[in-house]
């Protein structure tokens, strides 16, 4: 299914050991939880209370591989659908990356080579799961650790003309913009240049660390000043329908977690004045 995006506001990301605290935080509009996670006849209390409450759900996939050569799988397919029809989701989202290839798990996200070929397999393998799936799917670009050689398209064209192909929605991660910036020399408003921000469904913000010149996205240090500067980028070039924070270990208080929520809100409100 394709469509329009939904104005979700500022979430976070639901996860077990901070249900209690995504429920009582103030200003959370939205959630976000990874699918693979989920049972959807079984969901946990506290996803039935965010629901009770009418805060949108949003399920979020990691093993889909789209971006592998192998057609998606369609159990997975029916798992993430099940998800979204269990939460009354507004729309669903998931990585442009392969997990897996000749029957192997890479348990990681890994990069597609941005090629002509592969981007009419990947087309082809999110038109797929679009007919699959009850509601829109939005497409995330990862963090990368390495690119493939004789790559004919950058990644803003790449994600760009796929989300054109496809009539996708694009989830762009700005703490991933940052990671490729760092290990690749990517220049992040260039790829802003590339993307039709006019298909944006939301937005991803996450902390890290640079360890011997590598950024490592954690999910479990703060949001760091430049991925809230790319925010503010974002948000002064688009109407930016939701922003959420990513986090995946080493819980803080959660004074500091809405200390971050704050600080995502500022980074949005700033790009009225660059604006």
């Amino acid at each position: 299914m394709t469509g329009e995006a939904p104005t979700l506001g500022y979430g976070i990301g639901w996860r077990p050991e901070i249900d209690l605290t995504v429920e009582r935080l103030p200003g959370v509009d939205f959630v976000e939880v990874v699918a693979e996670s989920l049972a959807p006849r079984r969901l946990p209390a506290s996803l039935h209370a965010l629901r009770g409450r009418g805060t949108p759900v949003v399920p979020h996939g990691v093993s889909l591989s789209l971006g592998g050569a192998e057609r998606p799988d369609p159990r997975r397919l029916a798992h993430l659908a099940d998800c979204a029809t269990a939460l009354g989701s507004p729309l669903v989202s998931e990585h442009i990356a392969f997990t897996r290839a000749g029957g192997l798990e890479a348990g990681h996200l890994l990069p597609v080579p941005r090629t002509r070929e592969a981007l009419a397999v990947v087309a082809e393998n999110v038109r797929i799961a679009q007919d699959h799936l009850p509601v829109p799917l939005a497409l995330e670009n990862i963090a990368p650790l390495l690119t493939w050689p004789d790559e004919e398209l950058t990644e803003g064209q790449f994600l760009g003309e796929l989300a054109d192909r496809t009539g996708a929605l694009l989830l762009v991660d700005v703490a991933n913009l940052h990671t490729a910036h760092v290990n690749l020399g990517t220049d992040p408003r260039r790829v802003l240049d590339e993307l039709p921000l006019d298909r944006l469904a939301y937005v991803h913000v996450a902390g890290g660390i640079e360890r011997d010149g590598v950024w490592h996205d954690t999910h479990t240090h703060p949001v760091p000043e430049p991925v809230l500067a790319l925010l503010t980028e974002v948000a002064s070039r688009a109407t930016v329908p939701g922003v959420l924070l990513e986090r995946d270990g080493a819980y803080p208080p959660d004074a500091e977690l809405a200390g971050e929520l704050t600080a995502i809100r500022t980074a949005v409100g700033r790009a009225a004045h660059v604006r």
